[in-house]
């Protein structure tokens, strides 16, 4: 251990950082609270949504609605959405997303492009050589519709453009405070798995739609995967906070026992210097009391 103002320093140092720790810690905490907020607010509509789309899904002729919900016969290429951070000190909440990525498509036979959204995994991928299409950084906390519906308009271009084949979503799904999971999922074409919805398969009716199916399916399906774009970046802003938190917090702890320590080493340096200063003031004294 360095010197007693060594010591002192080293202590006003770490309690600095704590204090920033423990502010990030509050700040990210208020923040999951309202991504939360805001993803449960989109849920209706999406619940809604969804229940068109199977009503339109058991019409007749639904093979061939929409280019979107149809399965393409050859795969030539994917693109891949990956939703990571701008910033970091959030524990290991990058790497898992980016890592669960590339192990994903790892095998994949057919080339892979990216678009990413956060400049952490974005980062990450040029250093891998990956191919990235485009960018999307800086999108505010909490975001809204209007900032994610240029990605969602640019997936839907780019795969009725016949420029991919396949859309996946990568990014890490809040499921509470201290869990979240690094998820891929598949974005376009769409599928609508029966059963899920409450009133689906219930009834063999046929509905007439105004003013058709097409020019619904025109306006839904695009929002839709603009919506489903938009709810991952929640999911995974509010997933980045709380790791942020639980990483500030472990941080602030680790810096309170690392002060509780060096006050003891500063303690016991101290005591040592006022105990070899009372020697050398007792053995003058004796020295002067011999003479």
């Amino acid at each position: 251990m360095g010197s007693i103002r060594e010591m002192r320093l080293r202590i006003k140092s770490v309690k600095n950082i704590t204090q920033v720790t423990r502010a990030l810690q509050t700040v990210s905490a208020s923040k999951v609270k309202k991504l939360t907020l805001a993803t449960e607010q989109t849920c209706p509509y999406a619940k809604h949504a969804m229940e068109i789309l199977h009503d339109l899904a058991s019409q007749p002729g639904h093979n061939s609605l929409h280019p979107l919900l149809s399965e393409r016969k050859t795969i030539d290429k994917a693109l891949v959405i990956l939703i990571s951070s701008d910033r970091g000190l959030a524990g290991a909440f990058n790497i898992n997303v980016v890592k669960q990525s590339l192990d994903f498509f790892a095998d994949f036979s057919y080339p892979v492009e990216y678009v990413t959204i956060g400049k952490k995994g974005r980062d990450m991928l040029y250093r891998r050589r990956k191919k990235i299409i485009a960018d999307f950084s800086n999108i505010p906390t909490p975001p809204t519709f209007l900032d994610c519906a240029p990605i969602g308009n640019l997936l839907v271009d780019y795969y009725l453009q016949d420029k991919c084949d396949q859309v996946y979503l990568v990014y890490n799904q809040f499921i509470n405070m201290v869990h979240q999971v690094p998820v891929v999922e598949k974005l376009l074409p769409m599928t609508l798995p029966p059963g899920e919805l409450e009133g689906s398969g219930k009834t063999k009716a046929v509905f007439t739609y105004e003013p058709d199916q097409n020019v619904v399916l025109d306006s839904i399906v695009p929002r839709f995967t603009a919506l489903q774009v938009y709810q991952a970046v929640l999911s995974s802003h509010a997933s980045e906070h709380a790791a942020r938190m639980l990483a500030m917090r472990n941080a602030t702890d680790n810096g309170l026992q690392l002060i509780q320590y060096l006050q003891l080493e500063y303690n016991k340096a101290r005591q040592q210097s006022i105990t070899a200063d009372m020697l050398d003031i007792v053995g003058g004294v004796e020295g002067l009391t011999k003479k």
